[in-house]
């Protein structure tokens, strides 16, 4: 089972090394003790954990090459960011800002961080009240947390400094580029997601106000 796992994993990210593939399965095992007190992920998605949170979670990594910054905002039960976080460890220098309002969740988040050391901090505010404290990033994450255009602007002061951001969307992302185009103009590339056929990762430079 494992070797398929990490098998899965590296089809999914590109070369992982065993390290971290150790410290994402160790997670699994944190999130679902975590997960019988708190409300981290919907509880009918917690027997597929591996795929439908972890693997894509972790395919933003490699669409982000080899930046060593990144900002999560929304972190929730820590999807994106303490995968990212997770993988990017051993990359020297490597950090990631985790923004999450939720005391529960943010004070999960603080506990994984300590358990698997990650180079990751943790700001328990909420997004706007953060702007001016976590300086740009080079890449911004984002998944399951809101609609396109209210996404950009919590986002916006980091995007219009040069940050890339990579958000996850499901089917419907067609509908939430058209209504943010009223508002944004951006450069977009859209990558199909390799964990569900209908979902994809936005990636979104140069964002500018109209």
């Amino acid at each position: 089972m494992k070797t398929d796992a990490y098998a899965r994993l590296q089809e999914v990210a590109g070369p992982v090394s065993r390290e971290t593939f150790d410290k994402l399965i160790a997670f699994q095992t944190v999130l679902r003790k975590w997960a019988q007190r708190i409300n981290l992920v919907a509880p009918s998605t917690l027997d597929d954990v591996w795929e439908r949170h972890i693997l894509d979670s972790a395919q933003v990594v490699k669409l982000g090459g080899d930046a060593k910054n990144w900002l999560d905002i929304g972190s929730g039960g820590g999807f994106p960011g303490l995968i990212i976080g997770s993988m990017i460890a051993e990359r020297a220098g490597a950090s990631i800002d985790l923004v999450e309002s939720n005391r529960k969740k943010a004070g999960f988040l603080q506990a994984v961080v300590g358990e698997l050391r990650l180079p990751a901090r943790v700001h328990a505010k909420r997004i706007e009240d953060v702007h001016g404290s976590i300086r740009a990033p080079e890449i911004l994450s984002a998944r399951a947390l809101a609609p396109l255009p209210l996404l950009l602007e919590l986002s916006a002061p980091w995007l219009q400094g040069g940050t890339k951001a990579l958000f996850h969307k499901g089917r419907d992302y067609r509908q939430e580029i058209e209504d943010s185009s009223h508002q944004w103009g951006f450069d977009l590339v859209e990558h199909p997601s390799l964990t569900d056929a209908q979902g994809v990762i936005l990636e979104i430079r140069n964002l500018r106000r109209l």
